[in-house]
């Protein structure tokens, strides 16, 4: 790869008016900061989302918001070559090429798939193209679809080693309160630690146009920390945001720091990228287990279970304090443990798996 790259995301309430008609101005505005940087030696990948948004009132829907999954995927359909259409335009003006890449959790997930957009990503910033990511809203499965585009972001983040990922939304950044409703709101300059990012609590998503908010952005910039990544959550209407939040300008938005120690891609995805179908809540034996001797979870630790989930689906982890200390890949079913829990192994009946989560499937996030 020619340098190391910048990504970039902006939101849909960034990029649309209150009708809902994506605004070229804010278009313009990000492309001509992708060029100054690009100009400085940057390599930029952006992720953008209003595809749907984009494409709603072209089908004729103006006002509220359809919610039927089968119209919003045909209005992603629609949108997209209409939102890729102004970014080619918008970028083509500084002399810069776009190329679309629609991606979903199994470009992540599946190692195959995983090196493969990898790959493509790199190429394409060899060649001096500006690769504009959105998720493949179209055709995704609800069960199978991230739902926004800043874990997208974060995941991309890690997928190319970026140095910074950048969230642009419409506010200035991250807030001790809602500014909208709490006068004495203060901006967050830094979140030096993981710690202080589960402290803080937000709402979701801002406007009706926008599908994460600032617990998205929060929850991506989570994601980014694990991989490594510093992440500056800005206000796409800032003049030279991006610039400000390469040189982290003093008031430029939020910084969220690294952490120490990244995960892998694989223990990134199951931490962060999936949802989880139940919890369990273990005793104190068992949490020193998972967080300082990196055992497997066992039966026998476990106290209580919730949710329905089956074999490989992800599960949250708490400790006897309810504290969220771990997610995992399910080794048994809801049913087989609510059978099993607090019964050691050699008590346990036949054809039940040794592990609750093995610890090669386990994601310790204390």
């Amino acid at each position: 790869m020619p340098a190391v790259p910048v990504i970039v995301k902006i939101g849909t309430s960034s990029l649309t008016d209150e009708a809902g008609h994506v605004r070229v101005a804010a278009i313009d505005k990000l492309c001509d900061e992708v060029a100054t940087a690009r100009a400085a030696g940057r390599m930029v990948v952006l992720v953008t989302s209003g595809a749907i948004t984009a494409g709603l009132p072209a089908l004729g829907f103006v006002g509220e918001r359809p919610k039927d999954p089968r119209t919003l995927q045909a209005a992603s359909a629609v949108g997209q070559s209409r939102l890729m259409g102004l970014y080619e335009a918008s970028l083509g003006r500084h002399g810069l090429v776009s190329g679309q890449v629609l991606m979903s959790p199994f470009d992540f997930f599946e190692r195959s798939q995983y090196l493969h957009a990898r790959g493509t990503l790199e190429r394409l910033l060899e060649l001096g193209v500006v690769p504009v990511i959105n998720e493949n809203d179209a055709v995704a499965d609800d069960a199978i679809r991230f739902g926004d585009n800043d874990r997208i972001a974060a995941l991309v983040a890690h997928l190319v080693a970026a140095e910074r990922l950048v969230l642009l939304t419409d506010m200035a950044g991250i807030y001790t309160a809602d500014p909208r409703a709490d006068a004495g709101a203060t901006l967050v300059a830094e979140i030096a630690s993981i710690e202080s990012v589960d402290g803080i609590e937000v709402s979701g998503a801002g406007t009706a146009r926008g599908s994460g908010g600032m617990a998205s952005k929060l929850s991506a910039a989570r994601m980014a920390a694990w991989s490594g990544v510093t992440t500056v959550i800005a206000s796409a209407e800032r003049p030279h945001v991006l610039a400000d939040a390469m040189a982290e300008t003093p008031g430029v938005g939020t910084i969220v720091r690294p952490h120490a120690h990244p995960l892998s891609a694989r223990k990134l995805w199951i931490a962060f990228a999936v949802e989880a179908q139940g919890r369990v809540h273990i005793d104190a034996g068992a949490a020193q287990a998972l967080t300082t001797a990196g055992g497997s979870l066992l039966a026998v630790g476990v106290r209580e279970v919730a949710g329905r989930f089956g074999r490989g689906d992800a599960i949250d982890v708490f400790d006897a304090d309810d504290r969220h200390i771990a997610r995992g890949l399910a080794a048994m079913t809801h049913e087989q443990l609510d059978v099993v829990k607090g019964v050691r192994n050699k008590d346990q009946p036949s054809g039940v798996p040794d592990e609750v989560i093995h610890r090669d499937e386990l994601v310790v996030l204390v």
